[in-house]
């Protein structure tokens, strides 16, 4: 969570809402740890510090910005202004990672970026710092309320797509295919199956302790699947003002009283004409990154479209049988067998039962999203060797995991986030 929360999907330049799918807002986050123990390094601040001269919570370099996190040794880049091409980002992102890792490495102690979305070995009770600075209100309301010690508040990165949209139709029809999305995209991008130095078994371990973060007041983040309303009227008042009134008791200065506070898989931010999607961990490298983003629009597309069925159909389907599958896909990813038709039949899909991973191998055949050549091949291992935390299992299994073997793993996918590389066990 940073100060901004989302990456702005407003034409800046006319000031006007963009309509459906006419531009893109992505956020990339990123752990920075210590270059030779890997250990997280709390030092942000000092990063963009070294980039722009001060201590400030976003720096704007081009196309691309960075800015901070809640927890003090997370780093953010995201895109500065809406774009048009989510193709063309792959290349941009790489090359503030790499400008980033040079900075780190000036650093004392010296540190690098870490791709992924837990760190495997971080102890958030005795590591977790927060982010001391500007907009640090916000952060110490939230550390008061929830304890942001925890692995669902401090050990956690994901990638955010920013969707627009420009009144309610075009909401209503964006909001009930990205709730049909969510609970099948762990299968394509679950990269954390490593929580407190060993396997647990979860695949997708940011999102299971993700959805517990705010269980003192669980209207937050709900169950995760976004509730079934399509107008703004009813967002505001079966969403927005249950959380504020439930969170009012714990916040008596009113500092959390925004949309930010809503912690759904999936929020809808009407100041900025926009809906944020976060059940995505960060991948090894931007390629990965842009290669889940570029699959997920095209099937976001072709559901608005109603492709393979009606926006009626789409939007009467309940949180229950949604949040279901989402449960699934968090443990399993992309082995996790759907069972439920109905659902499979929104996607055009006209067996009774398959895999995730078999659901998206037919939705991309259906959709050939339009990528560029790095993304392509990643989709391509994506699909076929599984998402990233199945290829890091598998790479343990063949070499333990001790502490020294997890080094080596996650010292590996380092250097494949530096080089741009995907992983291979």
């Amino acid at each position: 969570m940073s100060a901004d929360e989302t990456a702005d999907v407003t034409d800046v330049s006319q000031r006007r809402r963009l309509n459906l799918f006419e531009a893109f807002g992505v956020e990339l986050e990123y752990m920075i740890v210590a270059q030779n123990s890997l250990d997280v390094l709390p030092v942000t601040d000092r990063l963009i510090e070294a980039e722009s001269g001060l201590i400030q919570s976003e720096i704007d370099l081009g196309r691309i910005s960075w800015s901070n996190e809640l927890a003090l040794h997370v780093v953010e880049l995201k895109t500065t202004a809406p774009e048009k091409d989510l193709t063309l980002l792959a290349d941009d992102f790489q090359q503030h990672v790499r400008r980033i890792n040079e900075q780190l490495a000036q650093l004392s102690p010296a540190g690098r970026l870490m791709p992924s979305a837990m760190h495997p070995w971080m102890d958030p009770y005795r590591e977790m710092q927060l982010w001391p600075h500007e907009y640090s209100s916000v952060y110490e309301a939230y550390n008061r309320i929830f304890d942001c010690r925890g692995h669902g508040w401090a050990n956690l990165q994901s990638v955010h797509l920013n969707l627009p949209f420009n009144g309610d139709d075009q909401f209503g029809r964006l909001h009930a295919a990205v709730r049909l999305v969510l609970p099948i995209l762990p299968g394509l991008a679950a990269s954390s199956p490593v929580k407190d130095g060993r396997l647990t078994g979860i695949l997708d371990n940011r999102l299971d302790v993700y959805q517990g973060n705010s269980a003192r007041v669980p209207s937050l983040a709900g169950r995760v699947i976004p509730e079934p309303v399509f107008i703004e009227e009813d967002y505001r008042r079966q969403i927005f003002q249950r959380m504020y009134d439930d969170i009012a008791p714990h916040d008596p200065d009113g500092v959390l009283q925004d949309e930010f506070l809503n912690a759904r898989g999936a929020i809808a931010r009407f100041d900025r004409g926009s809906i944020e999607i976060r059940v995505i961990d960060i991948q090894e490298c931007p390629a990965a990154d842009l290669a889940v983003l570029q699959a997920t629009v095209a099937v976001l597309q072709a559901l608005c479209s109603e492709q393979w069925s009606t926006l009626a159909s789409q939007q009467n389907v309940e949180v229950e049988p949604l949040y279901r599958i989402l449960s699934a896909s968090i443990r399993d990813a992309d082995e996790t067998v759907i069972e439920d038709k109905a659902f499979l039949s929104l996607f055009g899909y006209r067996g009774t039962h398959c895999t995730i991973k078999e659901l998206w191998r037919h939705l991309v055949n259906e959709t050939s999203p339009n990528m560029n050549p790095s993304c392509d091949k990643a989709l391509e291992m994506i699909i076929s060797q599984g998402p990233l935390a199945r290829r890091l299992v598998e790479s343990m299994q063949e070499c333990g995991t001790d502490r020294r073997d997890l080094h080596a793993v996650y010292a590996d996918l380092c250097q494949c986030l530096r080089a741009g590389a995907m992983f291979c066990p």
